[in-house]
């Protein structure tokens, strides 16, 4: 876990290498490339994360995003590419001199410390007087929610989410600009994280710091974030607010990837457009019409029943529902696929084998590419 000891040396950046300006009060990448036996794990990565804000980067196993935190925290060298903040390179800088610091999956806490001791490590390790430690880390128990009793406890005597809270409070105990988080709620129950979730976006806007956190929770990733990048095959293929990302991806592999989707195939028939799985005309182009594929959330996808109609409907046979607190997602079957619908929770549901009507209206269709 690096932690800031000196201030990042001021290193210029050569304008040929590192393409445009970056913006102030940024943490930039500009063509950020790691390779590894000739193949890029990271593949000339352009990006500006706004200091202050909390954003996420998700992606499939082998999508880079690991690689990438790693270079930013100074754990792994760039093979080509620069990183800069507000505007001064990082590259050469080493790990414990950049004012960052890491919370790692594991946490990597000392087990033979004390949550005290363990919080104050990075301030003994610059040296500060007992005193001021031990009151930092009183300070530091509170922003976690963590008893100040616990200041003597045994790490190893500590819960899960004690100790997710140990890690956060040694983390910021140097006072980092900065905080990179590796998947550290991913050993955590459901019930937990959830918990955690809210109290780390809570931590966020309370300290005012900037955090880069990497997972592969789509749901951390929506609850928590002011901004996410999808990370494919090494590239960053779409940037934006949770809200942008989740309702109108620019790919399929986005829509696939952040959640339960619909998605239907949509080809010209003439002067219109046709759903071609279910030989469908549709009544009108929907929004940005091209040869593609028509996204539909389950949200946007209704089951109708008595006079409720939609711009576009076709019949179904009901396979079963998923109760799922304030809504129920029902499946059912047309042409041989499967699709899903969303009614409110508590909602009567037709049984099992049942002919449905299902439909949608065409401005909640979103067009996208591969």
């Amino acid at each position: 876990m690096g932690a800031a000891t000196a201030p990042v040396q001021a290193v210029s950046v050569d304008a040929s290498r590192a393409g445009p300006v970056p913006p102030a009060d940024t943490l930039s990448l500009r063509q950020l490339s790691r390779i590894f036996s000739g193949k890029p794990a990271v593949d000339r990565i352009d990006l500006d994360i706004r200091l202050g804000e909390f954003f996420t980067i998700v992606g499939p196993s082998g999508s880079g995003k690991s690689t990438l935190i790693r270079m930013l925290a100074g754990l792994e060298r760039p093979s080509s590419g620069d990183i800069l903040l507000r505007g001064r390179r990082l590259n050469d800088v080493p790990a414990n001199r950049r004012p960052t610091c890491m919370v790692f999956q594991s946490l990597a806490l000392f087990s033979h410390m004390s949550v005290g001791r363990n919080i104050e490590f990075a301030l003994t390790m610059r040296r500060v007087d007992p005193a001021t430690r031990k009151g930092r880390a009183l300070e530091l128990m509170d922003l976690v929610r963590l008893p100040r009793d616990f200041y003597g406890k045994p790490v190893t005597q500590c819960s899960g989410g004690e100790r997710q809270r140990v890690a956060l409070a040694r983390a910021l105990a140097s006072d980092p600009e900065i905080l990179f988080f590796d998947e550290p709620l991913s050993a955590i129950d459901y019930r937990l994280r959830k918990i955690l979730e809210m109290e780390m976006k809570d931590l966020h806007r309370q300290t005012g710091k900037t955090f880069v956190y990497i997972t592969h929770s789509l749901e951390e990733a929506m609850v928590m974030s002011d901004r996410i990048a999808v990370m494919r095959a090494g590239r960053i293929v779409q940037l934006g607010e949770p809200r942008t990302i989740y309702h109108a991806p620019r790919s399929r592999f986005v829509a696939e990837f952040m959640g339960e989707v619909n998605i239907l195939e949509l080809a010209p028939a003439g002067d219109g457009w046709r759903l071609s799985e279910l030989d469908l005309v549709l009544p009108a182009p929907p929004p940005d019409a091209r040869p593609g594929w028509i996204v539909l959330r389950p949200e946007r996808m209704r089951l109708l029943d008595g006079g409720k109609g939609a711009q576009v409907v076709f019949g179904a046979r009901m396979v079963n529902d998923y109760a799922l607190g304030s809504r129920t997602h029902v499946h059912v079957t047309a042409a041989g696929r499967t699709f899903i619908a969303e009614v409110p929770g508590g909602a009567a549901v037709p049984p099992a084998g049942a002919e449905v009507r299902i439909g949608f209206d065409l401005a909640d269709a979103v067009v996208v590419d591969t």
